[in-house]
């Protein structure tokens, strides 16, 4: 059996070591395969990290996601999975709603965990899991994919050597058609919003360079594909925030768009600072930034690098994004070292979120963060 093998060269991804005994590598359980038989996939890239049981309560996902995967042991019981000693790391791919009731839940069975985005979309749930984690002692990895992107990567890592100088200003956005995703996840239309969706990259990205964020304004609209499909929430929002140090940031989304031309790209995070500018695009992967004598430089990593990232030429899903996560959380809980996105991070983000989200309902009235912040205890 195949699982795209085919390592790119660099410091982007994190080759398997075939020396390290399986029983050395954390076991991988993952609860909700739709999305998480990426993650299963995706833990066959890594070093540190092993696959051993999906769960899921459809029968048909199951046998389909089993067929890819014959050596991950399926079921229908998260309790059965929770119980495995070979689970480690409980990878939460199931619908926001249902988030802190699986974390805590893994917590409580002494299993570290990755939770995709959003980690919670609600207060009470909030609260649940931050004391669930203080409790238990349990650590957390928010799946921001888009961090652990290659060209976003690159950005950060030349943001860190200072290259950029102070950033002074962020701007991000996050715009893609989105009818699959409503054929693919009805729960949507009444189960969240495009804020704890699509604009959780975005917002993330922002909150990852400007640190806390002290106050948001924000407008929303709904697409035209939006109110085809009955969705309460805003899909198209445009947010101004204000750092806690006085710096500036922006966000854009847009979920019920036509593709966008070429010299666009669905995520794009661009960094104003004293010393030179940058930006970092996703499904191209171009890190594109100025050079101290002033020109520009663009290093466009797609060629050699989407066989892992995406498994082929066609631009699917986030194999190389999963598998980077899953090393970087894997050899944080082997050394002790800091992580992130972590728990408390994927909360203030949640916070950030919701005060967008009312900001827009609103009609754009600047809202405080540090009232949310104080409802969640932190």
């Amino acid at each position: 059996m195949s699982y795209f093998p085919r390592v790119a060269r660099g410091t982007h991804s994190y080759p398997r070591d075939e020396s390290v005994p399986a029983a050395d590598r954390l076991g991988l359980g993952v609860v909700g395969l739709h999305e998480g038989r990426t993650a299963l996939l995706a833990a066959y890239r890594t070093r540190n990290v092993r696959p051993v049981a999906g769960c899921d309560l459809d029968a048909a996902t199951r046998a389909e996601v089993g067929a890819e995967v014959p050596d991950v042991a399926m079921t229908g019981s998260y309790a059965d999975l929770l119980a495995r000693d070979d689970v480690r790391i409980v990878g939460v791919y199931t619908p926001d709603h249902l988030h802190a009731e699986h974390i805590i839940a893994a917590f409580e069975a002494g299993k570290d965990v990755v939770c995709t985005k959003p980690i919670v979309n609600d207060f009470a749930a909030a609260r649940e899991v931050l004391a669930a984690a203080r409790r238990t002692g349990r650590r957390l990895l928010v799946g921001q994919s888009t961090r652990f992107f290659e060209s976003f990567r690159r950005q950060r890592a030349a943001f860190e050597r200072g290259e950029v100088g102070d950033v002074e200003v962020v701007e991000a956005h996050y715009t893609h058609r989105m009818d699959w995703y409503y054929d693919r996840a009805p729960w949507i239309v009444e189960g969240t919003d495009w804020v704890y969706l699509g604009l959780s990259h975005p917002l993330d990205l922002l909150r990852w360079y400007l640190g806390p964020i002290a106050s948001v304004s924000a407008v929303g609209a709904r697409s035209a594909l939006a109110r085809a499909h009955g969705m309460p929430s805003f899909d198209i929002y445009s947010v101004n925030a204000v750092a806690a140090d006085g710096r500036l940031g922006r966000v854009f989304g847009h979920y019920g768009m036509h593709e966008l031309p070429r010299a666009r790209n669905s995520i794009e995070c661009l960094l104003y600072g004293s010393g030179g500018t940058s930006m970092a695009q996703y499904h191209d992967m171009r890190y594109v930034h100025t050079a101290p004598d002033g020109t520009e430089v663009v290093e466009d990593m797609l060629y050699e690098y989407r066989h892992y990232h995406f498994n082929n030429e066609v631009h699917g899903m986030h194999y190389g994004e999963f598998a980077n996560y899953l090393e970087h959380f894997a050899e944080a809980l082997t050394s002790g070292a800091d992580h992130s996105p972590d728990l408390v991070e994927g909360i203030e983000t949640f916070c950030l979120m919701e005060a967008v989200r009312r900001s827009a309902l609103a009609g754009g009235a600047p809202i405080e963060l540090e009232a949310l912040l104080d409802q969640v205890g932190l």
